[in-house]
């Protein structure tokens, strides 16, 4: 390990970035090849690089733990090739502080300086971004999430245990009278949440404005009737210009919640939205595995939630245990423990659990995250419960008492029927 001396460091404010590195050279030279590269310096020594400004503006490493080598690299590099590299590969976790005066609070720069052109660089077969810290007083000039959890629950009239959801199913095809005529059985069924799917946001034979006005009736039906809205996260992807207008429809027509697919609509976008938005806004994470699925490379889930909540967002999907997703369970629990989790003074969001849900896993979840703040989503596992969606809902909120009075399900289930019909219909999936 080399730890790099306080007495070294240089009195100006720094953000951290902690990185895996992969590379044919020597770590401590890879290591600066990034500093430089992402900060004030370039392939070769420059006139302009004077001492004043690298003391100003040059990104330092300030810490290697050195891992064991490999002897082929993760990634292609035809750098290494030209070279002719036949030895080990080198792999070690650095830290690298960054001058917040290089970037100030923009997010764009904040991701161009901790993952940009660094994943091209020649020298290096593997690299993943790991974790970003910052000081407090960073963090606080950006807009960071409006809502978070509290705000959420206040909302949507839910405190004490999770928020039990589902996601319009068919996830396409459904008319907005269709779609209506859904949402009116599951806040009869006393549901706290729905979400449109990622996949639905404003098709011609459902337009955005009409399956608004066909919902927003039935919400404030159900919403009289038990005394709390029933929060419905309407999917307003599009351009910069139609989110805000369709942020201002739900929220002029009565809605609570406006979702949006958070990487193709980008960082920039939804931090405008925060600066214009009066609701909630749920982030669907859909494309995530293109920056995650290889453990040597793109973005860990801990260092990808922190530049969103940066940005405003108030819940983000974290996938579900044992669902039909690629991901282990500890790594979904990690992630939702990442949402929770303190940062430079950011307010938590609100994970959302979701992919192949039903109340078996309540148990699990409970136990693992040692949290009720959270939503589970159930589609198949609400909808597709053999005594209809009342009992989808129902056994949820079961399968959640039992966890948290510590009561096996088997054992719960004998007083509680919708709990036994799921156990019954969804015990061996």
């Amino acid at each position: 390990m080399t730890d790099i001396s306080p007495l070294t460091t240089p009195k100006r404010a720094e953000f951290t970035a902690r990185y895996f590195v992969e590379t044919p050279v020597a770590i401590e030279k890879a290591a600066e090849t990034i500093a430089g590269e992402q900060s004030s310096g370039t392939f070769m020594a420059l006139p302009g690089e004077t001492e004043a400004l690298k003391a100003r503006s040059r990104a330092r490493v300030t810490r290697i733990d050195h891992l064991p080598p490999v002897r082929t690299p993760t990634l292609h590099s035809a750098f290494v090739e030209r070279r002719q590299h036949t030895g080990a590969f080198n792999r070690a976790e650095i830290e690298i502080a960054f001058p917040i005066d290089n970037v100030g609070a923009n997010i764009s720069s904040v991701l161009a300086t901790v993952a940009g052109n660094l994943f091209e660089l020649g020298e290096i077969t593997g690299l993943r971004l790991l974790d970003i810290d910052m000081p407090d007083a960073y963090a606080s000039q950006f807009l960071g999430p409006q809502f978070g959890i509290a705000g959420t629950r206040t909302l949507a009239g839910v405190h004490g245990r999770p928020m039990i959801g589902t996601i319009i199913k068919p996830s396409i095809g459904l008319t907005a009278v269709q779609t209506a005529a859904m949402v009116n059985s599951l806040c009869a069924a006393d549901i706290d949440f729905i979400k449109d799917d990622e996949l639905l946001a404003d098709p011609p034979y459902a337009p955005f404005a009409t399956r608004l006005a066909a919902v927003m009736p039935v919400l404030l039906k159900h919403a009289d009737r038990i005394g709390r809205m029933p929060m419905y996260a309407f999917n307003i992807s599009g351009s910069m210009d139609e989110m805000l207008q369709r942020h201002d429809a739900v929220l002029a027509a009565g809605g609570s919640c406006v979702m949006v697919s958070a990487n193709w609509v980008g960082f920039s976008a939804v931090e405008h939205l925060r600066k214009h938005a009066q609701l909630p806004i749920h982030a669907h994470r859909n494309g995530w595995g293109a920056l995650t699925r290889h453990p040597q490379l793109g973005f860990s889930f801990a260092a990808y939630q922190k530049v969103w909540r940066l940005a405003g967002i108030d819940h983000m999907h974290v996938n579900g245990i044992r669902s039909k997703f690629w991901e282990p369970d500890d790594s979904v629990i990690d992630s939702a423990r990442a949402c929770l989790k303190p940062f430079a003074g950011v307010q938590p969001v609100m994970p959302v659990f979701s992919s192949g849900q039903w109340a078996g896993q309540a148990p699990d979840l409970f136990s693992k995250l040692g949290s009720v703040d959270l939503m589970h989503l159930a589609g198949g596992g609400i909808i597709g419960h053999p005594g209809g969606i009342a009992a989808g809902v129902a056994s949820m909120r079961e399968g959640w008492e039992a966890a948290v009075q510590g009561i096996g399900l088997e054992t719960f289930a004998r007083n509680h029927p919708a709990l036994r019909g799921a156990l019954t219909q969804f015990g061996g999936a």
